[in-house]
């Protein structure tokens, strides 16, 4: 498996605090079949061209001197997109240094024009990845679509598959409707796990499924390719999605 969306660098953003909180975790999702993971930390577009770059270096060599040779670690940012128009070209905002960009909106409040942005990003060149958009205040699979159509690629988090209430309800609605290119753990040094959607993808039989979501749609998006497609799921029913939280929490 391949996790692009991790916040693993430590001591940078609001997540993992110290290299031995990110090794505990790297050691966890080697356990689970990753094989690479992309450090994202949060970065404002509007602050993209004035990073302390040797900040991130030092934070990340730390990381790397202690760190197993499985997952193989990239880097990239998280960039909430807090105003239209900026260049994001610059080589070391993408994934693994692509042409992907791990994008994000304010989650509460999704600006008007988010489609016509991700759209110019597109035209420009560049694959916004939009990141977990089940997660927006108010978000719906039209308001999803709409942005697929405008060019961005689809990341969900992992850990919404078995999320109560509206989130969770979108979460499986994008699947149902084939609507999500790639799952992530968006991990910030605690349990969440890329291996929980496999396992959940695989008690579902979601055998076109898994590997898309998972590895080749990922390996795809970090070499600078759009990814496949992804064909829809079936329905989600109450009753299995409570055998599925008793498989995975163990309860």
């Amino acid at each position: 498996m391949i996790d692009l969306h991790t916040h693993l660098i430590p001591g940078v953003d609001d997540g993992a605090r110290t290299v031995e909180t990110s090794l505990k975790v790297l050691e966890r999702f080697a356990n689970d079949g990753v094989t690479v993971v992309v450090c994202t930390p949060h970065l404002n577009a509007t602050e993209a061209d004035q990073i302390d770059l040797a900040r991130y270096d030092d934070a990340f060599e730390l990381l790397l001197a202690s760190a197993p040779a499985v997952p193989r670690l990239e880097r990239g940012w998280e960039i909430m997109l807090d105003a239209p128009g900026i260049d994001l070209h610059a080589p070391h905002l993408g994934l693994g240094g692509s042409r992907a960009l791990l994008v994000e909106f304010p989650r509460m409040n999704v600006p008007f024009g988010a489609s016509a942005e991700l759209q110019r990003l597109s035209v420009s060149g560049l694959l916004p990845v939009l990141a977990h958009p089940e997660r927006y205040w108010g978000c719906s699979v039209e308001q999803v679509d709409a942005w697929r159509k405008a060019g961005a690629i689809i990341q969900l988090d992992a850990a919404m598959l078995l999320s109560e209430g509206p989130v969770g309800r979108v979460a499986r609605q994008m699947l149902e409707r084939g609507m999500v290119d790639v799952i992530a753990s968006d991990n910030h040094g605690d349990v969440r796990s890329l291996g929980v959607a496999r396992t959940w993808l695989e008690e579902m039989r979601a055998d076109d499924q898994v590997g898309l979501l998972t590895r080749v749609n990922a390996e795809r998006i970090l070499a600078g390719h759009r990814p496949l497609l992804v064909p829809p799921m079936p329905q989600l029913t109450g009753g299995m999605l409570g055998r599925l939280k008793s498989l995975l929490l163990g309860r």
